[in-house]
C-alpha cells in the first residue's frame, strides 16, 4: 500500500517542474524567420515569381551590406528622428489633457464627442493638409505622426483616470488633500497601468505612421529610400529595406514590451498565469 501511495506523490511532485519558458521576444524572431523562411521555399520552388518576389536570403545579404553604408544609417536615423519628436509630442499632450480630462466630469462631457469625432479619422487622409501647411519634410511626418499617436495615449488616460477607486478618493480627500495633490498621488499612479500601454501601442503606431509620410511625400527616411529603390527597379535593395523598416518597428514594440513590464511589475496583468 505504501508503494501504491506514493506514486500520486511522484506524478504530483513532476507536475510541478517548472516549463521552460521563452521569452517573448525571442518567440517574435523566431516567428519572423520562420515566416522568411516560408516566403524563400515559395519562391524557390516557382510559386511566386522571382522576378517580382527575389530570394529572401538574396534580400538579406543586401540587408547586411546595407549595414555597412552610411547612408542606410542615415535613412533610419531620419525615420528615428521623426519618430522620436512625433511620439514624444503625442505622448506630452495625451498624458497631460488625458489627466485633466479624466479628472473633471465637465471636460469630459464637453470634450467626448470632439474626441470620438477625430479619434477615427486614418492620419494618412491628412496628408494633403500637411503637406500644404508643413511642406514635404520632417515636420509632415512628425505631425502625423503625432497626430496618430495622440489618440491611443490620451483615451487611455482618460479612462485609467476615470477608473480610479473612489474609496481612495474619498480617503484623499478625508485627509485633506486638494484636487492637484490627488490628481499627483492617487489618480496618476492609478492610471499608469492604461498610460503605459497607451504609450507601447502609440510607438508602434508612430513608426507606421512616419514610414508612410516618408513613402507618399517624400520626406527624408527608410520610406524615402524604399520609393527609391522601387523607382530604380533594384528590388532586392527595396525588400531588404522593408525588412529594415520591419525590425524598426519589431525591436520599438520589444523595448516599449520591456518598459511595460518593468513599470508594471506590480500590475496583475504582468504576472505570470498558472501553468505558464
Amino acid at each position: 500500500m505504501s508503494a501504491g501511495t506514493a506514486q500520486p506523490a511522484a506524478i504530483s511532485t513532476a507536475s510541478r517542474r517548472p516549463r521552460l519558458r521563452v521569452p517573448g521576444a525571442v518567440q517574435g524572431l523566431l516567428a519572423v524567420i520562420a515566416l522568411l523562411a516560408l516566403l524563400e521555399l515559395v519562391t524557390a520552388v516557382g510559386l511566386l515569381p522571382e522576378r517580382h518576389f527575389p530570394l529572401v536570403s538574396n534580400d538579406l545579404k543586401t540587408l547586411f551590406d546595407q549595414l555597412s553604408e552610411s547612408s542606410f544609417w542615415s535613412a533610419v536615423g531620419e525615420t528615428l528622428h521623426a519618430w522620436a519628436i512625433g511620439f514624444a509630442i503625442a505622448a506630452v499632450l495625451g498624458i497631460v489633457l488625458g489627466i485633466l480630462i479624466g479628472a473633471s466630469e465637465e471636460l469630459f462631457a464637453a470634450t467626448r464627442v470632439v474626441i470620438e469625432f477625430l479619434r477615427p479619422i486614418p492620419s494618412v487622409a491628412l496628408i494633403p493638409l500637411a503637406v500644404l501647411v508643413y511642406g514635404t519634410g520632417i515636420k509632415s511626418a512628425v505631425f502625423l505622426a503625432a497626430f496618430a499617436a495622440l489618440w491611443p495615449i490620451l483615451v487611455q488616460a482618460i479612462y485609467g483616470v476615470r477608473d480610479v477607486d473612489p474609496v481612495a478618493l474619498d480617503t484623499a480627500r478625508a485627509f485633506g488633500f486638494g484636487r492637484f495633490q490627488r490628481m499627483r498621488y492617487v489618480m496618476f499612479p492609478s492610471a499608469v497601468a492604461y498610460v503605459v500601454t497607451g504609450l507601447r501601442i502609440a510607438s508602434s503606431t508612430a513608426i507606421i505612421l512616419v514610414v508612410t509620410a516618408e513613402l507618399v511625400i517624400g520626406a527624408p527616411g527608410l520610406g524615402k529610400e524604399i520609393n527609391l529603390a522601387q523607382s530604380g527597379n533594384d528590388l532586392e535593395l527595396m525588400y531588404a529595406l522593408i525588412i529594415a523598416t520591419g525590425l524598426l518597428g519589431w525591436a520599438l514594440n520589444v523595448a516599449f514590451t520591456w518598459i511595460e513590464r518593468r513599470t508594471l511589475h506590480w500590475h496583475p496583468s504582468q504576472r505570470p498565469t498558472e501553468g505558464s
